[in-house]
């Protein structure tokens, strides 16, 4: 089975919608989904994600199921010290400082990074372990149900789905997939608008199946069309590039 965790396109976060970019991005990315043998679409239920969709679907000739698990991960955690405020004295936990998050060498455990005092104190836990069961439910249903750290090829296929979400509940599926902390992911990459994450099951013995991820943040269908990537989820490649964001 092929799993594509497709991001949406450039956001307009303040009216949870897309940009004018944003949109020629996504009908882009309909010229490359549509085509394809999807056999059931999942969308988030935020609006940039929807409207992001809203192009493949129509183009397809589908529709897509909401999933309130797959909105972009919001379990915010105190900013205190960790980098600049987003909202209400909190912060997103993918956009810490390295200077602070790489001191902790729990971060780097798959099993225990939620065990600091930020992250027990946010509930993280209880946030991660919402996606990844809602996730294991979704595999379930498309004959791959979670054992320990593989899945049981109960109805092994061919088949592909895709999810159309965001950049921070990608991590934390990925995560879960193939036994990683989220916070090496949160940090350590970066998927552009509109990007395709796709992750594909390998059954090298018969019924005993794990994710591998083929490609991550593939946006070769802006290039083919000429269209640069946006900056969204990216910080200043150089301190001193005063154009690009630095928090």
């Amino acid at each position: 089975m092929k799993l594509l965790l497709i991001r949406h396109g450039d956001p307009d976060y303040e009216n949870d919608s897309l940009t004018e970019k944003g949109c020629r991005e996504a009908q882009l990315l309909s010229e490359r989904i549509a085509p394809m043998d999807i056999k059931a679409y999942y969308v988030s239920p935020l609006g940039r994600a929807q409207k992001t969709a809203s192009y493949t679907l129509e183009k397809a000739g589908r529709t897509a199921e909401t999933l309130q698990w797959a909105r972009e991960f919001d379990t915010f955690i105190r900013a205190d010290g960790i980098g600049p405020v987003i909202k209400d004295g909190r912060r997103i936990p993918w956009d810490m400082l390295p200077e602070y998050w790489t001191k902790e060498p729990l971060y780097y455990d798959k099993d225990k990074w939620f065990d600091t005092p930020l992250m027990k104190e946010a509930g993280m836990e209880n946030g991660v372990r919402e996606v990844w069961t809602g996730l294991d439910a979704l595999l379930e249903r498309h004959g791959y149900k979670r054992e320990d750290n593989y899945y049981r090829a109960v109805c092994p296929n061919n088949d592909t789905i895709a999810i159309f979400c965001h950049y921070g509940v990608t991590c934390v599926m990925l995560s879960h997939l193939i036994g990683v902390s989220p916070m090496v992911l949160w940090h350590g990459f970066v998927t552009a608008p509109t990007s395709v994450t796709t992750v594909m099951t390998e059954e090298r013995r018969k019924s005993i199946a794990s994710f591998r991820i083929n490609s991550m943040g593939d946006i070769s269908h802006l290039y083919k069309y000429g269209e640069q990537p946006a900056f969204s989820g990216r910080f200043c490649e150089m301190f001193d590039n005063t154009g690009e964001r630095h928090d």
